[in-house]
């Protein structure tokens, strides 16, 4: 009965939002700067009969995998790396600090000048999820309560036991939480990276043709199908971590 209400009232809200998008597009009554939902939609069904448009969902959501999955190796080879050796984290802390500090834009336009525009949304992603991972791993395990540690070591387990049995269960939920968070900011940095450099076969690609042609319900169709893409990823890789029971 709970779940049933819940539902119900995620379904009123959706309504409710657009019940509000069809009133805006209604009082402009101009498709090219509104279109309606039903518009929209039709859009979207349009979209989804071509072969354009699937290739550049697949191969979007492989690019922004590959990078987010590379951002969160690499944060935690650093973050280990850094919580052992101090040299390591005083000569990286500066590097993490300027990827955090500068806007994402800025490094696209740089990084298109070095790195082909196929790849691009790769490395972006990975710059994007990188220090989020790290910050967060280091901080969570030079915060691990040292008192547990000393238990472990007087029960007579090794560094690496200490490590897997004491420390990752207590650092693993804060683990999970940034990586959901570290998603979203790798979707919608990737997409943003593949409006500016246009490779072939992206969804930002279209984005861009959609709006230099003035195909505003396009824009807004792609616009929804990159939001369903992303909050469908999200759900499978919660369903998958749950499945793992860690």
């Amino acid at each position: 009965m709970l779940r049933l209400k819940r539902i119900l009232k995620a379904v009123l809200i959706f309504a409710f939002w657009i019940a509000v998008w069809q009133v805006i597009a209604l009082a402009v009554g101009m498709e090219i700067l509104i279109p309606t939902p039903l518009k929209t939609l039709q859009t979207v069904i349009l979209l989804s009969k071509t072969v354009r448009f699937w290739r550049a969902v697949s191969v979007s959501v492989v690019r922004i995998l590959a990078g987010y999955f590379l951002g969160i190796i690499a944060g935690l080879a650093g973050a280990l790396l850094s919580c052992n050796f101090k040299l390591f984290r005083d000569l990286t802390a500066p590097v993490l600090r300027l990827i955090r500090a500068v806007p994402v834009a800025s490094f696209i336009i740089l990084a298109l000048v070095w790195i082909k525009s196929g790849a691009l949304p790769v490395f972006i992603c990975f710059l994007m999820v990188l220090p989020m991972v790290w910050d967060n791993v280091q901080n969570s395990l030079l915060t691990v309560d040292k008192k547990l540690v000393e238990i472990g070591t007087v029960f007579g387990l090794k560094p690496s036991e200490i490590f897997f049995k004491i420390k990752v269960p207590l650092i693993m939920p804060s683990f999970i939480t940034v990586c959901m968070t570290a998603l979203g900011f790798a979707w919608k940095s990737g997409i943003a990276a593949e409006v500016i450099c246009r490779p072939i076969n992206s969804l930002g690609g279209m984005l861009q043709d959609s709006k230099v042609y003035l195909e505003t319900p396009e824009v807004f169709a792609l616009t929804a199908v990159v939001a369903l893409l992303s909050m469908i990823i999200e759900k499978v890789i919660r369903y998958a971590v749950g499945r793992l029971k860690i």
